[in-house]
C-alpha cells in the first residue's frame, strides 16, 4: 500500500509523534512519576502509593557528552523504565531518578580550546540529554534530578570528603571513629605515641600524628604524571604502551604530593561483605582479585646499619630466598648503596656503568618511561645490583640487594625475596643474572624450572618434610619468637589516589596555615564553589620534560588562593588547596542524594534513608534494590562507592552497610562499521549489500563488527528512530532484541517488526478507516481465556526476572491470537494494554483513554492471572517400557496415581506381551516408567 493509501487512523511514525509528546507532557504537568517520601518536602500522604512497598532502582548515570546518547546508551534505562513501569502498576512505590555525573576532562579540554566555561558546556549538554531521555518517555522523578557540578549538590560531597579526612580506623572494632577520639586516646595515654610521650610533643607534631592516621591524608605517593597534558592521570587513562589516553603524550612515574583515601583499612570488609550482594559472580571475583588479599608475614632483612621488609604469602621459603629486589624508587636504594662496587662484583649486575650511583639513576630514567602494566608484564627480566647485601634471617647468609621495574613502590612494601626455586619470574631473573637457585620444595622428578606446587620442605634445616600449611605456620612462629618478623595480611589493593591537578572538579574544602599542614574548613562555609578562572589548562611541558612540577589552573587563582579566614581563633592567612578531586567523587555517593535532594540541613533525613535503603532484616547490607549498568565500572567505581559509603555507615550517618544491594549489567548494542582501502571509516548508513559484499559509493569496503562510535561513522541516534518510528517502536525493539544482559547487533531495517506488532495492538481497539473503537463487552471464548491468563502470568514472570525479550514475544502470540476474532473483546484487549504499557507507555496511555478511562494507566493494577485458568485440562504422560517410550496417556490433572497407573499400563499392552511388570513408576505430572 502507498503512502496515499495508508488508511486514516493506522498507527504510524507521525501518530506515534503527535501521541507521544502529548503524554509526556501529561506526565509531567501531573508529577505523574513523582515518588512519595515518608518524611520532608518531598512527602506527600495523599499520594496513590504513600506507605506502600516500596522500590528503589537506580541507572549507572551518564556523562554528559557533547555528542549525546547513540541507540546503544539507553538499552540499561529503557529496560529499568520497563521494569519499574510494572512495578509501580503492581502496588510499589518506586523511586527511579536520573541525574548526570558532570565533573570530567572533556568538558575542561573543550574549555580550553574554545575559551567556553566548561559550566556552560555542561549545562548545555545536560539539557540535551535531558531532552533525549524525555523523548523516549522515561518515567523519572524529575524532582530529584541532579548534576554533580551543581554547587548545592558538590556541598554534600566536600562534606563526605571531611567526614573521611576527620576519621580514622580503629582496627580493634574494624570501623571509622572520630578523629576526636583518637585525639583522646592519645591525651589519656590508652594508645602509645611513637618516641615521645603526647604532653611532650610540639602542637606541630602532634598535629603530624593526628595527619597519620586520618583516612583522607597527603603523602609521597608515586603517580602516573604526563608533562603534555599537565596532570597527573589516573591508571585508567593511561594506555597499555605508557601514553595518555588523550593526546598520545608520554607518562612517567614519579613521587608528587598527593591526596590518598585510605581504602587499604577496609580491605577485608569489602570482601567479606560481597557474600550479601545479589551481585554477578564475575563481577564480585573481579574485587576479590582487585583488592588481592594474601596472608602471610612480614620479614626483615638486616642491611647496613638499616633492614628490608618484605611481605611474602610463603615464609615457608625463606632458605632459598638467594637476592632481593627493591622498587626503583625505594627509599632505601639511595641510603644503602655504596660509593664504589664491591670487590669482585659480577659485571652483569651493573649494567656496564662505573659506579652503583650511575646504574641506579639510568635505570631509574628507564623505569619512570613504563607504567605500572608495562613493568609487571613485561618478559624480560631487567635491573642493577645496587651495591649492597641484606642478610637472610633464617640462615645468616649474605645475599645481594638488586632494583627491578618488576616490583612496584606502590605494592606492598616495595621490596621481595626473591625465591627462584619457587617462582618462575625469580628463576628468569636469577638465570639472566647468574644467582644462586636452591629449592625448598619438593619437585617431581626430572622437573625443569620453577616448581609452584606444593610438597614437602626440603633444604630448608628444621622445616624440612613438613607440608606447606604446617611449614609455613611454623616459620611464622619461629620469626615472632626471634624478632625477625609477624604473621599479617597484605593487600594488592593501593590507598586512592584522589587529587587530579585540573580546574573542572570538586574543590577540596581544606586549608593550610603557616606549618603547610591541612585543615578542614567549618561545615559553615560548604561548598567551597569552584571560581572562575582566565585559564582553564594546566600548565603543560615538554612531553619528555620527567622532572616537570605541577601547575594546576586554580593556583593562578592567587586572590581565591590566598585567603583570610577566622577558624575559630581569630582571622589569619591561609592557602587553599589547588588540587581538585577526581570525577569518581561525585559519583561515590549520588544514590544517597536521590533520596532527600532537596535537604540543606543533612546529606539525607535518616527517615528517608532507612526507608529507601535501609535493611529490610538482620544480616541484610540494604542499599540500592536494583542497579544497573554497563560491567566496565565492575571495579573501581563500585569499589570506590561502597568505600565511602561504609565510612558514612561507620560514622552513623547511613543505616545500610552496602550501597548497592543488587547489582545487573546490561550488555551492549554493537552495530557494524566498513572501512575503504585506505582503512578510513566510510558511513554505515549509505554502504549497500550486494551479494555478499559490501559497496561504499560503488566501491569495495570492508565490514568489521563492534561498538557503536562518532570516528566509526556508525552512530544511530535514538532522535532518529523517534523520527522515524516513534519513542514506543524503539522501545519495545530494544527490549526485544535479546536478553537484557547479552549484547547484540543494531539493525535498523528490523525496527519494522516492532512497529507492525505495536500496529496489531492498535488495530484491536481503533479501527483503522473510520476511527471508531471497535471493542465490545462480549465475553471471551474458554480456549482464548485460557491463553490470556497463561499469558499475565508469564508476563509477570518474565517482567520480575528482567526477560523482556520472552515478555514481549509472548504479548505478540496474545496479539496474534486476538486479531483474528471476529470480535474484540475488552475482556483481552485491557489486560493486554496494560501489560504493552511498560514498552510502549504512550500507545498504551492512548489506548486507554480510548477505551473509555480518565487519567493515567501508571497506577492502575497490572493484571493477575486467575489460577483456574492456569490449570491444563489433561496431563499428557509418556510411559516408557524398560526405558523406551512405548506409549502415551492423557488423563485429568485430578487423576490419582492409582488411576494413572492403570490407563498407563492399558496404553502400552501390546509392548508388555502378557508379561507381569515387575515395577510401575509414577512420577506426578512428569512420566510412568514400567520395568519388566
Amino acid at each position: 500500500m502507498s503512502e496515499s493509501e495508508t488508511p486514516r487512523f493506522r498507527y504510524t511514525a507521525a501518530l506515534a509523534n503527535e501521541i507521544e509528546p502529548r503524554w509526556q507532557a501529561w506526565w509531567a504537568e501531573h508529577g505523574t512519576f513523582h515518588a512519595p517520601n515518608p518524611a520532608g518536602d518531598l512527602a506527600d500522604p495523599a499520594h496513590p502509593r504513600a506507605g506502600a512497598p516500596k522500590l528503589h532502582v537506580q541507572d549507572m548515570f551518564p556523562y554528559p557528552s557533547g555528542a549525546g546518547l547513540h541507540v546503544g546508551h539507553p538499552l540499561g534505562y529503557i529496560g529499568t523504565d520497563s521494569y519499574t513501569r510494572y512495578k509501580r502498576m503492581a502496588g510499589y512505590n518506586v523511586l527511579h531518578p536520573m541525574g548526570f555525573d558532570a565533573f570530567g576532562l572533556p568538558a575542561e579540554q573543550y574549555a580550553v580550546q574554545t575559551g567556553t566555561h566548561p559550566a556552560i558546556t555542561t549545562a548545555a549538554n545536560v539539557e540535551r540529554y535531558k531532552g533525549q531521555l524525555r523523548r523516549l518517555g522515561l518515567a523519572y522523578d524529575d524532582r530529584r534530578s541532579f548534576a554533580t557540578t551543581d554547587p548545592e549538590y558538590y556541598r554534600w560531597t566536600q562534606w563526605i570528603f571531611l567526614q573521611v579526612f576527620n576519621s580514622w580506623y580503629d582496627e580493634k572494632i574494624r570501623k571509622a571513629r572520630p578523629i576526636a577520639a583518637l585525639i583522646a586516646e592519645f591525651e589519656a595515654g590508652t594508645r602509645p605515641t611513637p618516641g615521645a610521650s603526647w604532653p611532650e610533643l610540639s602542637p606541630v607534631e602532634r598535629r603530624k600524628l593526628i595527619d597519620d592516621h586520618r583516612l583522607a591524608y597527603i603523602s609521597e605517593a608515586p603517580v602516573n604524571w604526563c608533562p603534555g597534558l599537565g596532570t597527573v592521570l589516573a591508571n585508567e587513562e593511561v594506555t597499555p604502551d605508557g601514553r595518555s589516553e588523550r593526546g598520545n603524550f608520554p607518562v612517567f612515574q614519579r613521587s608528587l604530593r598527593q591526596w590518598m583515601m585510605r581504602i587499604t583499612a577496609y580491605g577485608d570488609r569489602l570482601i567479606e561483605d560481597l557474600d550479601t550482594l545479589d551481585w554477578p559472580e564475575p563481577v564480585k571475583l573481579m574485587q576479590r582479585n582487585w583488592i588481592g588479599r594474601s596472608r602471610g608475614a612480614h620479614v626483615d632483612f638486616p642491611v647496613e646499619s638499616d633492614k628490608i621488609t618484605v611481605f611474602t604469602t610463603r615464609p615457608d621459603t625463606l632458605f632459598g630466598a638467594t637476592y632481593m629486589v627493591l622498587a626503583p624508587e625505594h627509599e632505601l636504594v639511595n641510603k644503602i648503596a655504596p660509593a664504589e662496587w664491591p670487590d669482585g662484583t659480577n659485571r652483569k649486575w651493573t649494567g656496564d656503568f662505573g659506579t652503583p650511583g650511575e646504574a641506579i639513576a639510568a635505570y631509574r630514567a628507564a623505569a619512570a618511561a613504563k607504567t605500572d602494566e608495562e613493568r609487571t608484564e613485561s618478559k624480560e627480566k631487567t635491573g642493577v645490583f645496587v651495591g649492597a647485601y641484606a642478610t637472610n634471617p633464617v640462615n645468616q647468609q649474605r645475599i645481594p640487594v638488586f632494583i627491578a621495574d618488576y616490583v612496584l613502590a606502590g605494592y606492598g612494601t616495595g621490596a621481595i625475596m626473591a625465591v627462584p626455586g619457587q617462582d618462575e619470574r625469580d628463576w628468569e631473573f636469577a638465570e639472566n643474572f647468574e644467582l644462586p637457585i636452591i629449592r625448598t620444595v619438593k619437585a617431581p622428578e626430572d622437573f625443569v624450572g620453577a616448581f609452584t606446587g606444593e610438597g614437602p620442605a626440603i633444604n630448608s634445616d628444621w622445616l624440612d618434610g613438613k607440608g606447606v600449611v604446617e611449614a609455613k605456620a611454623a616459620m611464622i612462629e619461629w620469626l615472632e619468637q626471634h624478632g625477625h618478623g609477624r604473621g599479617a595480611t597484605t593487600y594488592r589493593l593501593r590507598d586512592w589516589l584522589f587529587s587530579r591537578q585540573r580546574y573542572w572538579g570538586e574543590p577540596f574544602p581544606i586549608v593550610y596555615d603557616e606549618t603547610g599542614l591541612p585543615i578542614a574548613l567549618p561545615d559553615s562555609m560548604l561548598p567551597v564553589v569552584l571560581p572562575d578562572v582566565d585559564d582553564f589548562s594546566p600548565r603543560t611541558f615538554d612531553p619528555e620534560d620527567a622532572d616537570s612540577e605541577p601547575e594546576t589552573p586554580l593556583s593562578r587563582k592567587k586572590d581565591w588562593v590566598e585567603v583570610e579566614l577566622d577558624l575559630g581563633d581569630g582571622p589569619k592567612q591561609y592557602t587553599r588547596e589547588t588540587n581538585t578531586m577526581p570525577q569518581w567523587a561525585g559519583s561515590c555517593w549520588y544514590e544517597l542524594r536521590y533520596l532527600d535532594p532537596r535537604n540543606d540541613k543533612a546529606l539525607v533525613d535518616p527517615d528517608n534513608e532507612a526507608y529507601w535503603m535501609g535493611p529490610s532484616r538482620d544480616g541484610d547490607s540494604g542499599g540500592v534494590d536494583l542497579y544497573v549498568g554497563g560491567v566496565e565500572h565492575a571495579v573501581l567505581h563500585l569499589l570506590y562507592a561502597r568505600f565511602w559509603h561504609k565510612v558514612l555507615y561507620d560514622l552513623g550517618h547511613v543505616s545500610s552497610f552496602e550501597p548497592f544491594r543488587k547489582l545487573f549489567n546490561q550488555g551492549y548494542i554493537q552495530a557494524y562499521a566498513f572501512q575503504d582501502d585506505r582503512g578510513f571509516y566510510v558511513p554505515a548508513e549509505e554502504v549497500e549489500e550486494r551479494d555478499g559484499q559490501y559497496f561504499y559509493e560503488g566501491v569495495p569496503v570492508t565490514r568489521s563488527y563492534g561498538k557503536m562510535g562518532k570516528s566509526l561513522k556508525n552512530v544511530v541516534t535514538p532522535d532518529e528512530m523517534c523520527e522515524q518510528y516513534g519513542a514506543d517502536t524503539f522501545r519495545v525493539y530494544e527490549m526485544a532484541m535479546g536478553p537484557l544482559d547479552v549484547s547484540r547487533p543494531w539493525e535498523t531495517r528490523a525496527v519494522i517488526g516492532s512497529q507492525r506488532f505495536l500496529q496489531r495492538v492498535w488495530r484491536l481497539v481503533v479501527d483503522e478507516e473510520s476511527g471508531a473503537i471497535r471493542v465490545s463487552d462480549a465475553a471471551l471464548d474458554a480456549k482464548t481465556r485460557k491463553h490470556l491468563h497463561r499469558t499475565i502470568a508469564g508476563v509477570r514472570e518474565d517482567l520480575d526476572e528482567l526477560r523482556f525479550n520472552t515478555a514481549i514475544a509472548k504479548l505478540i502470540e496474545l496479539t496474534n491470537t486476538l486479531t483474528p476474532l471476529p470480535v474484540v473483546s475488552r475482556e483481552a484487549v485491557e489486560p493486554l494494554v496494560l501489560m504493552v504499557s511498560p514498552f510502549a507507555p504512550h500507545l498504551a496511555e492512548e489506548l486507554w483513554s480510548k477505551l473509555g478511562h480518565s487519567g493515567t494507566l501508571a497506577y492502575a493494577d497490572f493484571p493477575v492471572a486467575d489460577p483456574a485458568q492456569l490449570k491444563a485440562e489433561s496431563i499428557t504422560y509418556p510411559v516408557q517400557v524398560n526405558g523406551k517410550v512405548r506409549g502415551r496417556v492423557s488423563v485429568s490433572p485430578e487423576a490419582d496415581e492409582a488411576f494413572v497407573r492403570s490407563a498407563a499400563l492399558a496404553s502400552v499392552e501390546e509392548a508388555l506381551a502378557g508379561r507381569t511388570p515387575k515395577k510401575v513408576i509414577v512420577v506426578p505430572g512428569r512420566l510412568v516408567s514400567v520395568v519388566v
